[in-house]
């Protein structure tokens, strides 16, 4: 399961910190307070409203600049850094094997990747001595168009990998062969190259 590490190290943290672990998952605890506050610093807005996601932990809902902010800030301090550094080193810890997270890290060099519920990937890269923050939302919630999405936006950025370019191109199936493919619009393709020209957030 992609949350035990999550909840594991919220389990942790607790113990260090002394707070009780039978309630962790209670919005009002306070190491529940601690991550709220922390996320709304690196992300630079108040997080909210809050929610509970599929694992039981709570949720607090993210403007999309400011997921990409939070990422970009986060190797930034020194518990962020080393949190970055763990991602690209064992990227299957971070969703899973076989997941295209999982792959997308292990093909792309400084990548920190992860997806979520409702298709939701937040990314940073860093190209010239640049970070870059990116976050993407699919509006349906269809997980199908994610990966798509997110290889085409690193490849406007200009990074270079094999897997970029078969991950922009995914077969649809029908009666268990191809009968078409998935792949991005002109208006992203054109979107993702200009955001190279954007300063990085």
């Amino acid at each position: 399961m992609n949350c035990s590490g999550k909840h594991a190290a919220m389990l942790g943290t607790c113990v260090v910190n002394g707070w009780s672990t039978r309630d962790y998952l209670d919005p009002s605890h306070p190491l529940q307070q601690h991550l709220h506050h922390t996320i709304g610093v690196l992300a630079g807005c108040d997080p909210g409203p809050g929610a509970t996601d599929g694992c039981g932990a709570p949720l607090w809902g993210l403007p999309l600049v400011g997921l990409a902010r939070a990422l970009v800030r986060l190797p930034a301090t020194s518990s962020g850094a080393r949190v970055a550094a763990a991602m690209r080193d064992f990227p299957e810890y971070c969703g899973g094997t076989g997941r295209d997270v999982t792959e997308l890290m292990r093909a792309v060099p400084g990548l920190v990747a992860k997806d979520g519920a409702e298709s939701v990937q937040a990314m940073m890269v860093e190209l010239d001595g640049r970070r870059f923050g990116i976050a993407l939302k699919v509006e349906d919630g269809g997980q199908r168009a994610r990966p798509v999405v997110a290889a085409t936006v690193l490849a406007g950025l200009g990074v270079e990998s094999d897997l970029l370019a078969d991950q922009q191109r995914e077969s649809v199936l029908g009666a268990g062969r191809p009968v078409g493919w998935l792949g991005p619009s002109a208006t992203l393709v054109d979107a993702a190259t200009s955001g190279s020209d954007t300063p990085p957030m």
